[in-house]
């Protein structure tokens, strides 16, 4: 069992949607990816819900540990962060060789303290199948607050970090991934489509 090594309230506050890195480990193995809903459901006993790709590495890691540590972004992180992270595969690399500032959390899982105004970490108690996703229920066992830094949040990401996808003379059709920017031509985007850079599906993804 997963003992409480310290909460503190106010990193829930932190929680906005918006962009987060999730990391988790197993054996010698750390992998990383970014999600971007993070939802409080109860205050007693303290205890979040996360959604997270099937197709995605730092998943399997989760169902097969039940750990795991969020860093909740600030406005300050880098697009290159978002590069590493939530646009590379996590199988045949080490997203962290680039990364020597991170620390770890009580339960021995990285965060990230340059970018994150907080970091959250938890134990799994239940793992639901929603088809692309596994919404995962945890109970906390760690909060702490990194910064003051205002939360990033979707628009912020849009509009700051994002780079502007070049003027085209000839415009597109289709649906583009609000996440990385690739775009799906097509009439109808399927239901189940999972973006193939970054992994996320067709929920992250707006008509052109």
């Amino acid at each position: 069992m997963n003992k409480v090594t310290g909460i503190d309230n106010a990193a829930f506050f932190k929680l906005s949607y918006g962009l987060f890195l999730l990391t988790a480990k197993d054996g010698d193995k750390d992998n990383g990816c970014i999600i971007n809903t993070i939802t409080q459901i109860t205050a007693m006993p303290q205890r979040i819900s996360f959604a997270v790709n099937k197709n995605n590495f730092t998943h399997d890691m989760i169902r097969k540990t039940g750990v795991f540590t969020i860093s909740v972004l600030g406005i300050e992180t880098p697009f290159s962060f978002f590069q590493c992270f939530g646009f590379q595969s996590g199988r045949t690399i080490d997203k962290f060789a680039g990364a020597p500032e991170t620390k770890r959390s009580a339960n021995g899982i990285r965060y990230e303290p340059r970018y994150a105004n907080s970091f959250i970490s938890g134990a799994i108690i239940s793992a639901n199948d929603y088809g692309t996703h596994t919404l995962f229920i945890a109970d906390v066992t760690e909060a702490a607050m990194l910064g003051a830094a205002p939360s990033l949040t979707y628009q912020y990401y849009f509009d700051h970090i994002k780079p502007k996808p070049p003027v085209s003379s000839s415009k597109k059709t289709g649906y583009m991934c609000k996440i990385c920017g690739y775009v799906y031509e097509g009439d109808e985007l399927p239901p189940d489509f999972v973006c193939p850079v970054c992994k996320h599906g067709a929920v992250d993804f707006e008509k052109m």
